[in-house]
């Protein structure tokens, strides 16, 4: 006999700890994801949702994919698993290696892989100190981010993550972290006769001086704000970043966790901008979710001062170049490429956002409806007219959440004031159009 939904929670309850952990929405509206297919959810009550997010952004090619599973498989009967400490490796990590240096940036040519993003971010940090100091600048350790930026939520990349609602319960952060604004285009204030991009990177060389340039180390920041509420920045903003991060020797890091891969519409975020960072971190789409495998990759230069070092690089993960990650990855890879992802985001994040901006953007409530590819930002105001927000008690967000749901649509918030909506790439347009009446019918429900 089946369990029932109901059952399946009360056993969640009694056992589970989640991510994110709230008891009390959990025993309210939970979900038991039992089975899925392309951009679609079965809960197991039996009703059907849209991937709205593609689970945490990762799930590009969508779920049921089969070639994927039988690249694990087949991996998994050969080498399940080696060490990939120094001495050992294996040929699924030899060609993801290889292969990755093929598609990101030129400036890039160096692997180190992790189990996710958070790990990637956590190695980022460790990699710049190292290698500043075997330049002989152990000062500069500090790493300056930005608001609204995720970077994870080890202690040390939940310090650099600029989402305020991360940090109360696990205060003091990890000293040596410093945040600047967000670009932000819709909020964002610049002083008159700057463009709102250079005012907006300005920030990163004032805070550089503040700090001291002897002392900060990199510069980490997502091409494209994700979790932060899908914030795109302006054309500008980028070439400024990369011309202060120059001028005073300070590492630009591109958080490519979301952005790589496709999701923008160009293979890598900064792509959009011609600019070419120091180090990435990935993860998420690079396995589709099907296995969890992350990574940094860094330029020659950095590269070869570690190969300098005469005592071990101290930084491992035990699931460090998995066999099997590394395979899926491969698999991965060969899909993107194969089916051309970064043109589908280009094409199908323009329905849906013209779709999105035609249905609500000149709603009362509805301040802002924005977006890059295949990711789309909608922001609620209580006043349009000075962008005022809701007050986070009104639940304003979660309510037009709770609506989309019941119309069969699952995704997540930014902090009660932007639905974020970043569908798996291969979501055929029908569905895309639902999401648009979908979110056209809750706002109206909730927002009148």
């Amino acid at each position: 006999m089946t369990a029932s939904k109901t059952d399946l929670l009360n056993r969640d309850l009694a056992h589970l700890v989640h991510p994110l952990h709230n008891r009390k929405l959990h025993a309210a509206a939970g979900h038991v994801w039992v089975k899925a297919e392309g951009a679609i959810l079965t809960d197991a009550d039996g009703k059907e949702y849209i991937d709205g997010l593609s689970g945490l952004w990762n799930v590009v090619a969508g779920h049921g994919r089969r070639e994927l599973a039988e690249a694990a498989a087949k991996q998994m009967e050969t080498l399940a698993y080696c060490s990939g400490y120094a001495g050992s490796s294996n040929i699924p990590a030899i060609d993801l290696a290889e292969r990755l240096a093929r598609i990101t940036y030129p400036s890039i040519t160096r692997f180190f892989f992790t189990s996710g993003g958070g790990e990637s971010s956590d190695s980022s940090f460790k990699t710049a100190r190292y290698y500043w100091r075997l330049r002989g600048k152990p000062e500069k350790t500090k790493v300056i981010s930005r608001q609204w930026g995720y970077h994870g939520v080890t202690l040390a990349a939940m310090s650099a993550t600029g989402i305020s609602s991360y940090w109360p319960m696990f205060e003091p952060r990890v000293p040596g972290f410093v945040q600047i604004p967000s670009p932000y285009p819709y909020r964002y204030v610049a002083p008159a006769g700057v463009s709102q991009g250079v005012a907006a990177a300005n920030e990163l060389e004032q805070a550089i001086l503040k700090e001291g340039p002897d002392t900060v180390g990199m510069f980490l920041a997502e091409p494209v704000q994700g979790a932060g509420g899908v914030i795109v920045p302006q054309d500008d903003y980028f070439p400024r970043i990369r011309e202060i991060c120059d001028k005073y020797d300070v590492l630009l890091v591109s958080d490519e966790v979301i952005t790589g891969f496709g999701r923008t519409g160009k293979m890598f975020g900064l792509m959009h901008w011609g600019v070419q960072p120091d180090m990435i971190l990935f993860a998420k789409a690079i396995t589709s979710g099907y296995f969890p495998l992350g990574g940094i990759g860094i330029t020659e230069k950095i590269a070869g001062v570690l190969d300098t070092g005469e005592i071990p690089w101290m930084h491992a993960f035990t699931y460090s170049a998995h066999p099997v990650g590394c395979a899926v990855a491969l698999k991965t890879l060969e899909i993107i490429e194969r089916e051309n992802f970064p043109a589908q985001a280009v094409e199908k994040g323009a329905r849906l956002l013209r779709g999105l901006q035609q249905a609500l953007s000149a709603h009362a409530q509805v301040g802002e409806v924005r977006g890059k590819g295949l990711m789309c930002g909608i922001e609620f105001v209580q006043d349009k007219g000075t962008k005022a927000e809701f007050p986070p008690a009104d639940q304003t967000g979660s309510k037009v959440h709770a609506a989309a749901q019941k119309r069969g649509l699952f995704s997540r918030l930014r902090a009660e004031s932007v639905f974020c909506l970043a569908p798996p790439v291969i979501t055929p347009n029908a569905t895309l159009d639902r999401i648009v009446e979908i979110m056209a019918e809750s706002v109206r429900e909730v927002l009148g």
